[in-house]
């Protein structure tokens, strides 16, 4: 296995180096992004891994460049960083492997290894940085339902109680009845799947969604 490591600390890329030579692994270690993109297009190596924070370039813009050039080529970020969205942003990008730095050394070979063959591999740690983000687009994706169900008069009542109103001042101000005005606040509430008011006037503010009411003073 030819691996190539862009990290700019050079301890660690040293440290790491002498640990996979001593594996039989033939590294190729570089310290910034410039020379580690020429060197990606001469040795064409089996598995390149990036640091995350790079002085130049940060992991993920080169990640987006060595992609936009070598699109089956392995490549996996080598990390300290647990953060949800460099995760993420990182799968999305291209990445086969998000590994931690304070991997034991044979998770980190044996995940090398894995993503040699073409499969993604996660540090497990960041399993549940995963599941938080996959359950946070689920949600989003049902408010974004919700909203799309909610009729012109329902979202003038959100868009009210946005605003901190009462239900009887919104019903003086729309002309209905109090009741009128409750089985409105009702039927945003489940659409929205909120338990209440200030969940769904949240909603509203953060998405923009009073902007988009047709006739409507801003």
């Amino acid at each position: 296995m030819r691996v190539l490591m862009i990290d700019d600390h050079a301890l660690f890329r040293f440290g790491l180096q002498e640990l996979l030579e001593r594996r039989g692994i033939e590294v190729i270690a570089v310290g910034d992004a410039t020379a580690g993109l020429q060197r990606v297009a001469e040795t064409v190596p089996d598995v390149v891994l990036l640091d995350m924070r790079m002085p130049q370039l940060s992991g993920l813009e080169l990640l987006r460049q060595l992609r936009a050039t070598h699109q089956r080529m392995p490549i996996a970020m080598l990390t300290t960083s647990a953060e949800e969205r460099d995760v993420i942003d990182s799968l999305q990008s291209g990445a086969q492997g998000y590994l931690l730095k304070d991997m034991e050394p044979d998770a980190l070979i044996a995940a090398l290894g894995e993503i040699v063959r073409g499969r993604t591999v996660v540090a497990p740690e960041l399993a549940i940085v995963l599941a938080r983000a996959v359950q946070g687009e689920a949600r989003g994706a049902q408010t974004a339902s919700g909203i799309a169900d909610l009729t012109p008069r329902e979202q003038e009542i959100l868009c009210h109680l946005a605003e901190g109103q009462s239900n009887k001042s919104i019903a003086r101000r729309l002309g209905i009845s109090d009741g009128t005005v409750k089985l409105h606040v009702k039927a945003i509430l489940r659409k929205l799947e909120v338990h209440s008011r200030v969940e769904a006037a949240v909603i509203a503010v953060e998405r923009g969604l009073c902007e988009r009411v047709p006739g409507r003073e801003i």
